[in-house]
């Protein structure tokens, strides 16, 4: 599974995820750092990336354009980088399961169980 981060995500996430996250990227390693999010959206939606974001403007985004991209949209207020990774990573079978449903395009983690 391939992911985006946004901006509001720390690039140094990229370290602290699994494997099976490979080929993820960041805004920031994706030069899009100064990008509107419409052009990040775009950018998602031509490289076949998930875009995690803590920004509800891309559900807004899938709402209006529909998907791809698909969107992960992180809801359970401020989280440490590594918090965030942990997050991903526990639910990664329900990732799964959400990337390969034509059905939906965003996927909202509303609490973090700790």
């Amino acid at each position: 599974m391939r992911l985006l981060f946004d901006q509001n995500i720390s690039h140094r996430i990229l370290s602290q995820l699994p494997d099976y996250f490979i080929g993820s990227i960041s805004v920031k390693g994706a030069s899009l750092v100064n990008a509107s999010d419409r052009e990040i959206w775009e950018f998602a939606g031509k490289n076949n990336l998930i875009i995690v974001s803590q920004d509800s403007d891309f559900k807004d985004l899938n709402s209006l354009y529909g998907f791809p991209p698909k969107i992960i949209l992180i809801r359970v207020g401020n989280l440490r980088t590594a918090e965030i990774a942990i997050l991903l990573t526990e639910r990664f079978s329900e990732l799964a399961s959400f990337e390969n449903d034509s059905n939906f395009g965003c996927f909202e983690i509303l609490s973090f169980n700790r």
